[in-house]
C-alpha cells in the first residue's frame, strides 16, 4: 500500500486534543448535525450548492465543505497557529515555506474537507492519495478550538465522501497512548490492525457502519 511520505504520523491524530470527552459521551451532548443532504452538490446557477451544518458544544455553527486551491491562504493561516506543542515529528511543518508547499501538497493530491465559521476554517482534514484505494487520513483542529467535536463531525463527513468516491478502506495512524483518539476514531467506525510503538487503524468502507456514521441523524 502506498503512502504518502509527507505526512507524518505523528500530525495525524487531532482528535485526541479535540475530543477527549466524545470518548466517554454521546453525541446528544455534544455535536448536533443538521443538515439532512450528506452528499457534495455542485448546485445550479438557481440552486446554489448546500453544505453540511452542525452545531458544536458551545453552541458555535459551522459548515462542512470541500476545499480547493483557493482555500491555500485560509489554511496557511489555520496552520500558522500551531505551536512547537501542537506538532508531531515535524507536522505541520514549522519553517512557513515548507508548512506553505506542505498544505498545497495536500490540496493537489488529496480530498479535503474544512470546518468553517464565520471567522474562517477552524479544521481540517484529508484522505490521501486521492486515487488510492486505502488512503490515508490525517486531521488538524485550531488549537483554540479543541474539545468542542469538530474533529468527529470532521471525521464522519470523509468517511462518508470517502465511500460515495468509492475507496475501498481509510487508514490512519495514531500513538499507542492516546486512547482518547483510538477511541474516537473506533466510534466513527475505524479497527485497530496492528500496533507497535504507534496504532494503525482502518475502516473498511464496505462496512454498513459507514451509512450509519455518515449520515445526519433523523428529524425527531
Amino acid at each position: 500500500m502506498n503512502h504518502s511520505p509527507d505526512i507524518d504520523r505523528g500530525g495525524r491524530d487531532d482528535a485526541d486534543r479535540d475530543d477527549r470527552d466524545d470518548a466517554d459521551r454521546d453525541d446528544r451532548d455534544g455535536a448536533r448535525r443538521e443538515s439532512g443532504d450528506h452528499a457534495d452538490r455542485t448546485g445550479t446557477a438557481t440552486d446554489p450548492p448546500r453544505w453540511p451544518q452542525f452545531v458544536d458544544k458551545e453552541g458555535s455553527r459551522w459548515t462542512l465543505r470541500q476545499a480547493d486551491h483557493a482555500d491555500l491562504d485560509q489554511l496557511v493561516e489555520l496552520y500558522d497557529a500551531f505551536g512547537d506543542a501542537d506538532r508531531a515529528q515535524g507536522i505541520p511543518p514549522a519553517v512557513e515555506h515548507r508548512r506553505r508547499s506542505w498544505i498545497e501538497m495536500l490540496l493537489e493530491d488529496g480530498y479535503n474537507i474544512v470546518a468553517e465559521g464565520d471567522g474562517g476554517i477552524v479544521g481540517h482534514i484529508v484522505y490521501t492519495p486521492l486515487e488510492d484505494a486505502c488512503p490515508e487520513l490525517a486531521i488538524f483542529v485550531h488549537p483554540a478550538f479543541h474539545d468542542r467535536g469538530i474533529g468527529t463531525e470532521l471525521c464522519r463527513r470523509l468517511v462518508a465522501s470517502a465511500a460515495a468516491a468509492d475507496r475501498e478502506a481509510l487508514e490512519l495512524f495514531v500513538e499507542l497512548r492516546n486512547r482518547a483518539a483510538i477511541s474516537v476514531y473506533r466510534r466513527v467506525g475505524f479497527e485497530t490492525v496492528d500496533s507497535d510503538h504507534e496504532v494503525r487503524m482502518v475502516h473498511a468502507l464496505e462496512d454498513p457502519t459507514v451509512s450509519a456514521v455518515g449520515s445526519p441523524p433523523a428529524d425527531s
